[in-house]
């Protein structure tokens, strides 16, 4: 089984952080994401328009959405 070393410490300051600190935590993380697919697909498909990349994303990223919600 994998051990985290820094779990407990990652979740300790999670609990310090008030509930405003931690949305604002999880949309720059998600914002962080998202900027790291978009290189991804840039890298992949260096070829196509901002344009064409722009569609490209929202296609890849629809697939990824769990339609179970």
């Amino acid at each position: 089984m994998k051990t985290y070393p820094n779990k407990q410490r990652y979740q300790e300051i999670l609990k310090r952080m008030s509930p405003q600190e931690r949305l604002e935590k999880s949309f720059e993380l998600t914002e962080l994401a998202n900027a790291a697919f978009k290189a991804g697909l840039k890298s992949r498909y260096p070829r196509l328009s901002d344009e064409e990349l722009d569609r490209l994303y929202l296609t890849r990223l629809q697939a990824c959405h769990n339609q179970n919600y």
